[in-house]
């Protein structure tokens, strides 16, 4: 008989956090099993993992396929209900699953659904990937309750809700094992960054729900595998945001907002360039040709797009920076 929930940590050259959190992770996760699925890590973290903790089941990758590849690879070889996917760079609280799980048992819509993401840094404050869970407008642009670009909110009891989100984040993301399997997993093409959104998306095309759940908290540190600065992470996150669009999007959707996503990119490219950062500049360059050759394997049927009711109808950008609105709440964004 398959396992209630397990915990899949996926790591790349994490040794340290593993030291850290991963104790951490086994004493609030009792009596659930917590799985380390290694992806080619070329520091000592198998070894530490084989010595310091044996009785943990260690699944190991081949080579590194990313995030998206990865729990593709290890949860072939997880039996649970749920699987959680885990970054090695959380601290979890004590009870954080059970809140989660009888929220997926009470409403079985429920594809996959997140914690309250904290700063692990800074704990009284959202962290960026996912905060209270995600949100997108119409041109493409994800955001966050608790975290609009880079403003983060101070968590003062306002997102302790239960809530329908449009995306919950892959740092912690709790799925449905049943829904993983029959909606395709997570696209391997992304290998890392906005899988979890195509997942999301893809689930709530097939009549899926996405949830917030605001009775458990975990905290993160962020950018434990990429750095903010990364040329990599730039690419990546151009990249399948455009292939995200794409994959989702209905024919008509996607030509509407092209030239307008294009321009804006554009933009960026400039900014880069003009503070110097040539090589992320060039990134977003990279991005637009990978994406002109990779969006043929994709079919752009009739879809379900931007129908959604958590798809905000204005431009985040416009309400970030021009209007000066830094918090959710200002966005008067009701669902």
């Amino acid at each position: 008989m398959a396992n209630k929930v397990a915990v899949v940590i996926l790591n790349y050259n994490g040794r340290n956090y593993l030291e850290q959190f991963l104790p951490n992770v086994l004493e609030n996760s009792s009596p659930y099993q917590v799985i380390v699925a290694d992806n080619a890590s070329t520091d000592d973290s198998v070894h530490f993992l084989e010595s310091q903790f044996p009785e943990i089941q260690l699944i190991k990758i081949p080579e590194n396929l990313g995030y998206a590849g990865g729990y593709n690879y290890a949860l072939k070889y997880v039996e649970a209900e749920y699987y959680v996917l885990l970054n090695s760079d959380v601290e979890t609280t004590k009870s954080w699953i059970e809140p989660v799980v009888e929220l997926m048992d009470e409403n079985t819509e429920i594809a996959a659904c997140q914690p309250k993401i904290r700063s692990f840094h800074d704990k009284k404050y959202f962290e960026y990937a996912g905060a209270a869970g995600g949100y997108i407008d119409f041109l493409g642009y994800p955001f966050c309750r608790g975290r609009i670009f880079s403003t983060l909110e101070k968590d003062q009891g306002q997102y302790d809700d239960n809530r329908s989100v449009f995306w919950a984040t892959g740092a912690c993301l709790f799925v449905r094992a049943k829904d993983f399997h029959e909606l395709g997993e997570l696209d391997a093409e992304f290998f890392a960054h906005m899988e979890e959104i195509d997942f999301c998306w893809r689930a709530k095309n097939r009549g899926k729900q996405i949830y917030y759940c605001g009775k458990s908290t975990v905290y993160h540190v962020g950018g434990g595998t990429l750095n903010a600065e990364s040329p990599f992470k730039t690419y990546l996150n151009f990249r399948n945001n455009w292939l995200l669009l794409y994959k989702n999007l209905s024919q008509k959707e996607f030509a509407k907002i092209k030239f307008k996503r294009t321009i804006l990119d554009y933009i960026a490219f400039i900014q880069l360039t003009v503070v110097g950062k040539y090589s992320n500049a060039k990134s977003i360059s990279k991005a637009h040709r990978d994406f002109r050759k990779m969006s043929k394997k994709y079919s752009q049927n009739e879809k379900e797009g931007f129908t959604h009711p958590e798809v905000f109808s204005r431009s985040i950008i416009i309400a970030y920076f021009l209007k000066g609105f830094k918090s959710f709440a200002k966005l008067k964004f009701t669902l």
